[in-house]
């Protein structure tokens, strides 16, 4: 089986909900028009990411009373999307959220698990911390979403692994920190080589989204790709550019790799389980 898939490597304008609601229905009639059977938008795509004392203002009910909501709802008609919100519960928690939104349903919301506080970053300030990390069924088969620094922790892509994920789908705001030895952008080079060693590890695909431009001083690097079950990257986006990046891959490549590399096959969680057991409860 091949899916078609769409890497919405959008701008999003700070704040202005309405705005980026338009922009992500073009992006969506653009994909459309291309073929495109799942279309992977960046964190926060909806708010842009500097959000800040304007959380309770831009954050979304994932229902269909939220206008917002119901139109992106509305358009997963076409192709699948995954989404990134502000996201509002029932008790007036907000969390940096991605839903998954298929013919007309919400599949599954992932809450962001880990909010990086440090240097540039403020996320614990605003947010709550997700506590969850489950995999879903698609029609595309079983996935898993990830945001951001979710990916620096190799426990989230693992549990989803052992979840049933072969498709690890990640989205970020992920800005530009400087250059490496040669002319690369240092942050740019973390996340592929990530992204690289998970598709290796976990032999499944990772499809990753960054969003571009500029906010309160930081710069969004794009580059968004996809990785297949070995390690290789079958696309990798523009750098700094707001684009649609289309690429198909092969769902079979998965079990041409597993049966030469058997790693999913051989690991061993109930080893990891005990020897964490061990390790948070020392006196048992």
């Amino acid at each position: 089986m091949r899916v078609t898939i769409g890497l919405a490597q959008l701008y999003p304008k700070l704040a202005d909900v309405k705005a980026n609601l338009q922009k992500h229905l073009d992006f969506i009639q653009q994909a459309d028009e291309q073929g495109v059977d799942l279309l992977i938008f960046p964190e926060l795509s909806l708010t842009g990411y500097q959000v800040q004392d304007l959380v309770p203002e831009v954050a979304v009910r994932a229902t269909r009373d939220d206008e917002t909501f119901r139109a992106l709802l509305d358009a997963s008609q076409q192709m699948d999307i995954m989404v990134g919100f502000v996201h509002e519960d029932k008790r007036q928690r907000f969390y940096t959220a991605a839903a998954y939104l298929s013919r007309g349903e919400c599949l599954h919301i992932h809450h962001k698990i880990y909010l990086p506080t440090y240097a540039m970053f403020d996320e614990g300030r605003y947010f709550d911390q997700g506590e969850s990390i489950r995999a879903f069924d698609t029609r595309f088969g079983r996935v898993g979403m990830l945001i951001c620094e979710d990916f620096w922790h190799v426990s989230p892509p693992y549990v989803l692994w052992q979840d049933g994920a072969d498709m690890l789908l990640f989205q970020s705001a992920s800005p530009s920190r400087g250059l490496d030895a040669g002319d690369r952008l240092s942050g740019s080079r973390w996340v592929e080589l990530v992204n690289q060693a998970y598709g290796s590890m976990f032999t499944n695909y990772i499809i990753h989204c960054n969003r571009v431009g500029y906010e309160d001083g930081k710069n969004f690097w794009g580059g968004s790709s996809i990785v297949d079950p070995d390690g290789e990257f079958v696309v990798r986006g523009h750098y700094f550019d707001e684009k649609l990046i289309v690429q198909s891959i092969d769902v079979n490549q998965l079990h041409r790799t597993r049966a030469r590399l058997p790693l999913l096959r051989d690991e061993r969680p109930e080893i990891v389980q005990r020897e964490l057991g061990r390790i948070l409860h020392p006196q048992s």
